[in-house]
Order: C-alpha cells, then structure tokens, then sequence
C-alpha cells in the first residue's frame, strides 16, 4: 500500500493530524512547518505515512479532531459574522 501515489486529501489528512499533534505541543512550528512541506512534497502514501509514524495516535481515534475542527468552524464563523455586524454598524454610523 505504501507505493499507492497520494491524493490532495491524503495530504490534508496528514497536516490536519500535525496541526493536532502541534496543538497538543509534540511538535514545535519549525518541526510542524517541515514537515507540513513534506506532506506538500510527498508522492506516496508512504512518504505520508513516514511524517507521522513518530507521533502517538489520539486514545479516542480521529474523530476528536473532527469535533475540534467542528468546534473551530464554529469559532471562526461567529467571529466573522460579528466583524461583518461591525462593519455595518460603522458604515451607518459615519
């Protein structure tokens, strides 16, 4: 399997897995930075495989960090949604 060619989800699979692993402070950003260029760069699954065999599988599997992911999408929407109130609530007022 590891001389299958990996896809564009394969390799964001694996940076949303380093952004976890450097959230929860086993990567530093220099590390996470090359490593994501390595998941950029990889042509394998393997080559994949190979960016996060050093690091400890979450205990609750990946569907922790797709509520993490869920919980930051709503962050990120609720934040946007009131700069653009604010935007508009400043444009009236002028």
């Amino acid at each position: 399997m590891g001389e299958l060619r990996a896809s564009d989800a394969d390799r964001q699979r694996i940076i949303a897995a380093l952004e976890r692993h450097t959230a929860a402070g086993r990567l530093d950003l220099e590390e996470f930075a090359q490593r994501v260029d390595g998941a950029l760069a990889a042509r394998t699954v393997a080559d994949l495989a190979a960016l996060t065999d050093d690091l400890e599988v979450p205990a609750t599997g990946e569907s922790a960090g797709g509520s993490d992911s869920r919980h930051l999408g709503i962050t990120f929407l609720v934040a946007a949604l009131t700069l653009v109130i604010l935007g508009i609530v400043l444009a009236l007022t002028r």
